[in-house]
């Protein structure tokens, strides 16, 4: 009798045992099971990091290629054809149509190029162009025999980068006109507001203007279009004291905060100083 109840509590125990033993092995199992997932999610998010890592790098080595070998080549094509038109007005002939017609196809070709070089930068590197470069910008313009002042006014802030980057570009687009239909000697001046709302820029210059308004074909129409897509203001003509006027107003979200002058400029209201 003795003996058949200690058989009864070895089989007992036994099976407990065994139930134990297999509930350690199914949460085994389960947690192999959910690291095999794991590890097969890592991989695929990994595969799919690396192509995309792959086509960024694709896309940034055809834009690096696209640049060195157009923008290169249609730059001389559009200074040969310049010198070509200007010695000819200058023997008191006019520049033949097909000469004018290089010329302007030559810029159109130019302004396309980089169209699609920003296109093809866009998802492939960082936007470094914003207001914080503004005083290299202004360094480029005093090279390229352009003397420049900027001022900023109201509590400088981060802007969104498409905004930031718009304002840069407005500011880059200016400048170079400035430095081509300007005539020599003409400096400008640029001043940044900053409001709760919108930024203005405003970029002035003393050169020789326009008369009436100003004909489209010299970055006007890309600046347009560029503050047009992101809902601002463009104004452009003839100063009020003579010279070229370009105003642009970029709205802003609600105000987030204060931000220091990059690069050593001063405080809001203070003119930087000449880069």
């Amino acid at each position: 009798m003795g003996t058949g109840r200690a058989r009864e509590r070895v089989l007992a125990a036994g099976w407990l045992v065994s139930l134990g033993v297999a509930g350690v092995a199914v949460l085994q199992w389960r947690a192999y099971v959910r690291e095999v997932e794991q590890r097969a999610e890592d991989a695929e998010r990994t595969r799919d990091e690396v192509a995309r890592r792959r086509a960024v790098e694709e896309r940034l080595r055809i834009a690096r290629e696209l640049h060195d070998s157009l923008t290169h080549s249609i730059s001389v094509i559009k200074m040969q054809a310049g010198v070509a038109a200007h010695l000819a007005r200058k023997r008191g002939e006019e520049p033949p149509p097909a000469l004018l017609a290089i010329q302007e196809a030559s810029t159109d070709a130019a302004r396309e190029l980089r169209s699609t070089l920003d296109v093809l930068r866009r998802d492939g590197e960082p936007n470094g162009n914003g207001l914080d470069r503004l005083a290299t910008l202004v360094e480029r313009a005093e090279a390229a025999g352009v003397p420049t002042t900027v001022r900023f006014v109201g509590d400088r802030r981060t802007l969104p980068a498409e905004t930031d980057q718009a304002a840069y570009r407005v500011v880059q687009e200016a400048l170079t006109n400035v430095a081509r239909h300007g005539g020599p000697a003409a400096a400008a001046a640029v001043q940044v507001t900053f409001a709760a709302r919108e930024v203005t820029l405003q970029v002035d210059d003393d050169g020789r203007g326009a008369a009436g308004e100003p004909e489209p074909g010299h970055g006007l129409t890309g600046m347009r279009e560029r503050v047009s897509a992101l809902g601002g203001t463009l104004a452009a003509g003839p100063g009020t004291g003579g010279g070229f006027s370009v105003r642009v107003t970029l709205p802003l979200p609600a105000r987030q905060g204060r931000r220091t002058a990059p690069d050593g400029a001063r405080a809001a209201d203070e003119p930087a100083a000449r880069a």
